[in-house]
């Protein structure tokens, strides 16, 4: 079939009637493996990187929705079954076959024998929809595009609007990370941090503060395992690439004065209101501590 790609050799698995065993955490460590290797900042010489690392991230996005994933299981399973049904029928039997065909054709009989070609011409048309609605998606938020209310990110927004002014604002700080880099060259934004750290797992939250020399960010991950799978690597451009620790945990009596404080001053360079609070807290830490050093 024109334009067919088997997702599951393109993340290196085993396909056919081995692939319907493999479990979404098998998947999904296939895949980083696969996207270390293919990242298009490893690979400056080679002109095709991008669009084989696009290649990658769709068939991981086929492959970990699960309506895309059975959709292409069937079709694979149908191909099979007219690869061995093929090879069991010899070139006289083909002939023969082609002659009933045509001649049912002629006649204007039901051709029962393209019944399964039908079948496989569906499901590939529905796998097809299912692959341009993901990509859709994800083009929506990298875009910007999609709605506050849909999501991760839509429902914590939710949640801070109607908290009230006396909440305190919940952090995992073993799925935080502190992101930094300089100022130079190529910046990042919030969008180019999430798809970076996006390769380690799901991402939460983004939050980006700047200076006159450097910059800084917190990564909220989804997993604890993708924020240690992240911790201590050099990652982004390599004319400027991100060093990448564990955030340090912080007292909660120290967070809620930070957090006040932060309120009343201006935060026009700060990204992600949910944890403006918790950054300047953590940066009013490392100045004293700095400052008793001395």
């Amino acid at each position: 079939m024109e334009g067919f790609v088997d997702h599951y050799i393109v993340l290196g698995l085993p396909s056919g009637e081995e692939a319907l065993k493999l479990s979404e955490m098998e998947i999904k460590k296939a895949y980083k493996l696969k996207a270390l290797d293919l990242h298009p900042d490893k690979r400056p010489d080679d002109p095709d990187a991008q669009e084989k690392f696009q290649r990658l991230k769709t068939s991981y996005e086929v492959l970990k929705d699960e309506k895309a994933r059975k959709l292409f299981d069937d079709l694979l399973k149908i191909q099979r079954e007219k690869q061995h049904k093929k090879s069991q029928v010899d070139s006289k039997r083909r002939k023969m076959m082609s002659d009933l065909e045509e001649r049912e054709r002629s006649a204007f009989a039901p051709n029962h024998a393209a019944r399964p070609y039908d079948e496989e011409e569906r499901i590939a048309r529905k796998l097809k929809e299912e692959v341009d609605r993901i990509r859709a998606k994800h083009a929506k938020k990298r875009s910007g595009f999609e709605t506050p209310e849909s999501g991760v990110d839509g429902k914590r927004k939710k949640d801070r609007s109607g908290a009230g002014a006396g909440a305190s604002v919940q952090l995992d700080k073993e799925r935080t990370l502190k992101v930094s880099w300089e100022r130079i060259g190529e910046g990042y934004r919030a969008e180019r941090l999430r798809e970076v750290f996006s390769e380690f797992g799901d991402v939460e939250d983004v939050v980006t503060k700047s200076t006159e020399k450097k910059c800084s960010a917190l990564i909220v991950m989804a997993t604890k395992d993708g924020a240690v799978a992240a911790t201590r690597t050099l990652c982004g451009h390599l004319s400027n690439p991100l060093l990448v620790v564990p955030l340090q945990r912080a007292a909660q009596t120290d967070f809620l004065t930070a957090k006040k404080s932060a309120e009343a001053e201006p935060q026009s360079n700060i990204v992600g209101a949910g944890y403006q609070a918790y950054e300047d807290a953590v940066m009013q830490r490392l100045r004293k501590a700095a400052m008793n050093q001395k």
